[in-house]
C-alpha cells in the first residue's frame, strides 16, 4: 500500500472531533433517522464522558498481530479470554498517512499503537465495571419512563465515541483518533478502486472498536 495519492489535509481535517463523532453515531444501526441535533447531543456527552475518564490500566492479554488491512481493523478488545489485539499492518499504514497528510504534530511517533492500546483498555473497563451505567446517565438517553421513573437506555456507537476522546486525552494527541480512522479509510478506498487491495476497505465507524 501507498499514500500518495491520499486527498488533502483540509478534505478531512476541516470537520472537527464532534463533527467525526456524529459521523460515527449516524452510520451506526439504529441511528438511521434520528434528529440530527440529537445525534450531536449525544456526541458531545459521550466525548466529554471519555475524556473526562481516569487513566485505565490496560489489564487484558495484548496480542500483536498482522492482518488488520484485511479486516479493517487498527485493534480489538475481545472479552473470553480478556484481549487486546493490535494489528501491526494497520498501524504501520496508520503512521505513513499521518506523515502523508501531514499530521504528526497531531500524531507524534508512537502514538497511534498507544491510542489504539488505550482506546481498547477503555473498551474492557466498560464492559467489566460501572462506568458502562455511569455513560448511559451521562447520554441521558431513556429506554423506558413510567412517571418520574426512567431506566437508562443503550445508545448504540456511544462507547466508540467515549474511547476515542479517552485515548485522545491520555495520548496528549491534537485530534481525536476518529479523524485518523476516516483518513484510513479513504486510503483503502482509494487504493481498492485502484485494484491494489482486496476491498475490504475500514469504515470510518469500526476502526479500533470493540469486535466481541
Amino acid at each position: 500500500m501507498t499514500v500518495k495519492d491520499a486527498p488533502a489535509r483540509t478534505d478531512l481535517a476541516a470537520t472537527g472531533d464532534i463533527g467525526w463523532a456524529v459521523r460515527l453515531l449516524a452510520a451506526t444501526p439504529t441511528h438511521e433517522h434520528r434528529d440530527p441535533e440529537l445525534l450531536h447531543r449525544w456526541a458531545r456527552a459521550a466525548d466529554a464522558f471519555g475524556a473526562a475518564l481516569a487513566p485505565v490500566e490496560c489489564r487484558a492479554r495484548i496480542v500483536e498481530r498482522d492482518g488488520g488491512l484485511e479486516l479493517g481493523l487498527l485493534a480489538r478488545y475481545t472479552s473470553r479470554p480478556p484481549t487486546v489485539e493490535l494489528y501491526t499492518d494497520t498501524i504501520d499504514l496508520a503512521e505513513r498517512v499521518v506523515d502523508a497528510r501531514g499530521w504528526r504534530d497531531w500524531y507524534p511517533p508512537g502514538s497511534v499503537r498507544a491510542a489504539a492500546l488505550a482506546h481498547e483498555a477503555v473498551h474492557a473497563h466498560l464492559h467489566h465495571g460501572p462506568a458502562k451505567a455511569a455513560l448511559k446517565r451521562a447520554l441521558g438517553h431513556s429506554a423506558l419512563r413510567l412517571g418520574r421513573l426512567h431506566v437508562p437506555g443503550h445508545v448504540a456507537g456511544a462507547e466508540e465515541v467515549a474511547a476515542h476522546a479517552y485515548a485522545r486525552t491520555v495520548c496528549g494527541l491534537g485530534r481525536s483518533p476518529l479523524l485518523l480512522t476516516a483518513a484510513l479509510a479513504a486510503e483503502a478506498e482509494g487504493e481498492a478502486q485502484s485494484g491494489s487491495v482486496n476491498g475490504n476497505n475500514p469504515p470510518p465507524a469500526r476502526d479500533a472498536r470493540r469486535e466481541n
